[in-house]
């Protein structure tokens, strides 16, 4: 039994990046290069830990932003870290940096030697869309603006 080839799907993966772009752009503000944000993430009244963005690099059509996280299991486990290239032109966002991988392809066979999925970009781009998606409902941070 044979398995079908996995197929990129540019339209959906351009949905992630543009919905990234968005999610980003609201949760940096005016930062400026240099400038570290973090965003408490709290669960039932409690700290759970921080969603971390910093401004690594800004120019007329491109930024670049390492998002981490700090929490209750630093020390224990890597926590998630990785460079995202904000497009300003075309107004997306891409993950190319995740735990010090860099340059992810549209597709991989599968199995490969890094074990990475067949959709590894599409699924990096989406885990960082839903970290996001997460601070931007359960975050906190004193020197954001109120969120709606």
């Amino acid at each position: 039994m044979s398995r079908n080839a996995y197929v990129t799907d540019l339209k959906t993966l351009q949905g992630e990046c543009t919905a990234n772009y968005v999610r980003l752009t609201r949760l940096l503000g005016d930062m400026e290069v240099g400038e570290t944000r973090e965003v408490e993430l709290v669960s039932h009244g409690r700290r759970v830990g921080a969603l971390c963005l910093e401004l690594l690099e800004r120019a007329p059509y491109t930024s670049i932003v390492r998002v981490s996280q700090r929490g209750v299991l630093d020390g224990v486990l890597e926590s998630p870290r990785m460079r995202v290239h904000l497009y300003h032109d075309v107004r997306m966002a891409e993950v190319n940096d995740f735990q010090r991988q860099r340059h992810f392809d549209g597709r991989y066979r599968y199995p490969n030697a890094r074990m990475h999925q067949p959709d590894e970009k599409l699924q990096l781009n989406r885990f960082l869309g839903e970290w996001l998606d997460h601070g931007l409902a359960h975050g906190h941070s004193m020197d954001l603006p109120e969120l709606p």
